[in-house]
């Protein structure tokens, strides 16, 4: 424990709890502002620490923003997970769901994470890029072991382009919805969900 300036007794952040405050002040900055214009010192003012603390927990700017992009990452691959043995439609519906609960209740790190495309740094864009193909073998595992789209996997060779094409569809709509555009979210939902069916039409 130990007492601020007011008196008051305040809890020490375990190890973990502190990295998490880290990464959670990590996405609201990354959110609203390019890579290159967010400052280090930024992240350890708002978060009350020492810049050296700071780097004790990532070595370089680099690492803290690969850290909040695979943060959010691991957040969006468990939200969206695929229940084995039920069919894709019947999972559609409500992996979408969740995954407009994420990108409502987590906006800034969902910002954030698409925003390290544009990174400068190649080490950023490849964390980026390996979070994304995650999502996408997600989904091509899932419709794998569905009975009515497993056969459509093997009869077309463009599967993968398709999935890879709706996602960065359903990233442009969420991005766009969560500047405060007009339909609600079961409109985004079924729209994305339309989409999705619409692409592995045979």
């Amino acid at each position: 424990m130990a007492v601020n300036q007011g008196g008051r007794t305040r809890r020490r952040l375990s190890t973990e709890e502190r990295r998490e405050q880290l990464l959670a002040v990590g996405a609201r900055l990354f959110s609203d502002s390019p890579y290159d214009d967010v400052w280090i010192e930024q992240v350890a003012e708002i978060a009350g620490v020492s810049r050296g603390l700071l780097y004790h927990y990532f070595p370089a700017k680099r690492d803290f923003f690969a850290a909040v992009v695979e943060r959010e990452s691991e957040r969006m691959l468990r939200m969206t997970a695929a229940v084995p043995g039920v069919p894709v439609r019947e999972q559609l519906t409500a992996g979408l769901d969740a995954y407009l609960e994420y990108v409502e209740a987590h906006a800034h790190g969902y910002r954030a994470f698409h925003r390290a495309d544009a990174a400068g740094d190649q080490a950023v864009r490849r964390v980026y890029r390996r979070a994304l193909a995650a999502q996408e073998q997600q989904i091509l595992d899932a419709l794998a072991a569905d009975p009515e789209f497993g056969p459509v996997l093997e009869a077309r060779a463009d599967t993968r382009l398709a999935v890879r094409g709706w996602l960065a569809f359903t990233t442009a709509v969420c991005l766009e919805w969560l500047r405060g555009s007009e339909p609600g979210r079961e409109q985004v939902r079924d729209l994305c969900a339309r989409a999705l069916l619409g692409v592995l039409a045979r």
